[in-house]
Order: C-alpha cells, then structure tokens, then sequence
C-alpha cells in the first residue's frame, strides 16, 4: 500500500515536472507559435473570401488563387500609396515643423503678455525644446541601426506567414484533426467544439475588421479633404489599417495626420484631432456595436490590459493580434478552465464530501464522459 502510494506520488510529481518542461519549451518558441496563430487567422479570411468567390459563380479550384492573388494586390497597393508620399513629405516636414512650432510659440506669448506679462519668461523658445529633445533624438538614432536590421526579417516573415497560411489553406482538414489528436480520446470531440465557437469569433472579428477599415478610409478621406490637408488617401489608409490595434491604432494614425496639417497652419491639427475623435465615436458607436447586430463580445478595459500584455510577451506583432489572441483565450478560459475543471470540480465534490476527508469524484466524471 504504501508503494502504491509512492508510485503515484512519483507519477503526479513526473507530471509535474513534464509539464514545467512543456511551459518552458513553449516559451521559448512564443514567437513561433504566435506566427503559427496568425497564419490560421489570416488562412480563415482567405477561406472566406474564396467562399465569397464560390457564391458568385467562380470555381472552387480557383477561388482559392484568386483569394490570394486579392490579397497581394491590396498589399502592393496599400504600400504604393502610403510609403512614396510620406517619404516625399518628410523632407519638407524637417524644416517647416521647427518654424511651426516657433509661430506657435511666438503666439502664445503675444497672449501670455496679455493677461500678464510675468508669464512670459516661463514659456519655452524652440531653443529650449531642442534641447530637451536632443537627448532623446540621439538615442533614438544610436538604435537606428539595430532597428533597421530588425526591419529587415520583417519581408521574410510576411513571406513565411502567406506560406504557411496557403499550406493551413490547401488542406485545412488535415491540420485540424492533427491537432485534435494532440489530446486524449475522451476529450477531442471537446476540443473540436472549443475551435468551433473560436472560429465563429475569429469570422465575426475579421468581418468587423473589414467594414470598420472600408468606412474609417472613406470617411477620413472625406474629412481630411474638406480641410485641404495634404495626403488624404495616404493619411486615410493608415486609419483604416490601423482599425485593426483598437484603443492605440487612432493614437498613432493620428500622429503622422497632425504632423502633415501642421506644414499648412499650426491651427489645423487641431480641426484633425477634432476629426480623428469623432471618426472613432461613429466608428464604434455605430458600427461596432450597432451594424455588427450584437456587443462586443470583449470589454475595453479587458482589451486594453490584453494589449499590454501581449506586447510585453511577444512585441510589436502582439499588438496588431492582440484582440483575436484575446478572442481565443476567452474560449479557452470559459470552457476548459471554467466549465470542464472548476464547474466540474464544484459538482462532483461537495462541501459534506470535503469536510469528511473523502477522495474527489473528478476522476469518475472523466472516466464517464471516455466511456460515452
């Protein structure tokens, strides 16, 4: 008996130990992982668009290559219009920002010098804003390099991501059940729900996607037409991509969209900033939650700590899919950790049972759901 006891304690410590082994090696390789994850999402949108294709009479031998002949188009366009022109731009915006900046200065202290001349001195000169961005400036510069070599793998990556997502493509069936059979038998029917519901998610997701970028493009274009600013459809396109990073992707396109209106008139990004602001208000009020017909299915407070998170973990490429990693995990967190371990748990020992000291029942439910 007592063999029998230390047999299973050196089972449940090998256990133990097997899965520390586990979590490390797939820490190691997170980033790996992370790229596998984004080659499923990305062959689930061209699975869709294929089958968009199929609806409307194209063959189903080549809806797959015209998906995909789609997508490299749009890619190679988005970076025509959007590269050329801001590189053209950012000559000119290296010498009239500094005067923008001085004009802007100049004009606060005319109103500082009115309502009291003592506050005058307190207003810095760009003199003094060089200086305190100098520092800043040069570290930025001295990282320059090792940024542009990072910048270099980033074509081999989009290379092996469209790769791999046309092999998931060619025969999704195949990796599908593959990774079912990574669990044990009584468990893989669960398992094969589990990435339905996360497939459902992922589709919701990337039709959102579509819309919010298809009219955050249009309207941004309208708007910074109508103020004359330079670069609409550049500055629009970067919007519309960015819809995918919520809560920080306005932030950033608003950025170089201010950057560009201060060139005409230090007043101007202001009027921008007022557009970008009520884009992201119609953006979310009445298409995310009202053209979608149903709630986002994450909270933002929720998102935005996600976010966080997964830039921490994997980077900069954690952010741009850091809402279908939550999407997924929040599947994975309801069902296995809450319904099949603690709902289960909660049922088959009792508070009485617990008490009495007598063993727990969770391996009797298991050993039911193997035999059904």
């Amino acid at each position: 008996m007592a063999g029998e006891e230390n047999a299973m304690t050196f089972a449940q410590w090998s256990g133990f130990i097997s899965l520390l082994l586990i979590a490390g090696v797939l820490w190691q390789i997170r980033q790996l992982l992370l790229l596998l994850f984004a080659s499923v999402v990305l062959a689930n949108g061209l699975n869709h668009l294929s089958h968009w294709f199929q609806r409307r009479g194209v063959k189903a031998q080549l809806s797959i290559p015209l998906a995909v002949i789609v997508l490299l188009l749009a890619l190679v366009m988005v970076v025509a219009l959007i590269i050329p022109p801001f590189v053209d731009q950012f000559q000119e915006l290296l010498t009239l920002v500094p005067a923008s900046i001085d004009d802007t200065l100049r004009w606060l202290r005319k109103i500082a010098r009115a309502i009291d001349p003592e506050l005058t001195p307190l207003l810095p000169n760009w003199q003094q804003i060089t200086a305190q961005i100098r520092p800043i400036l040069q570290e930025l510069a001295g990282n320059g390099l090792g940024l542009f070599y990072s910048t270099l793998g980033l074509p081999l990556t989009l290379l092996l991501l469209i790769v791999l997502s046309l092999m998931f493509l060619a025969n999704p069936r195949a990796y599908r059940q593959g990774f079912i059979r990574c669990f044990p038998a009584f468990y893989r029917e669960r398992i094969d729900s589990i990435l339905n519901q996360s497939e459902v998610l992922l589709e919701d997701w990337l039709r959102l996607i579509v819309v919010s970028g298809v009219v955050v493009t249009v309207t941004t274009w309208l708007g910074l037409v109508l103020l004359q600013v330079r670069l609409p459809l550049a500055l629009a396109l970067v919007a519309g991509i960015l819809v995918v990073i919520p809560n920080i992707g306005l932030l950033i396109s608003l950025v170089p969209a201010m950057a560009i209106a201060l060139l005409d008139n230090p007043w101007k990004p202001l009027l921008v900033l007022v557009l970008y602001g009520l884009i992201n208000y119609f953006e979310f009020h009445w298409i995310t939650l009202q053209c979608m017909g149903k709630p986002r299915p994450i909270l933002r407070g929720v998102l935005l700590l996600a976010q966080v998170f997964f830039v921490s973990v994997f980077g900069l490429f954690g952010l741009w899919l850091a809402v279908p990693l939550t999407l997924v995990g929040q599947v994975l967190v309801k069902e296995i950790l809450i319904t099949d371990i603690l709902d289960r748990c909660q049922r088959s020992q009792g508070p009485e049972e617990t008490k009495k000291g007598k063993p727990s029942q969770i391996n009797i439910v298991m050993a039911r759901d193997s035999q059904g």
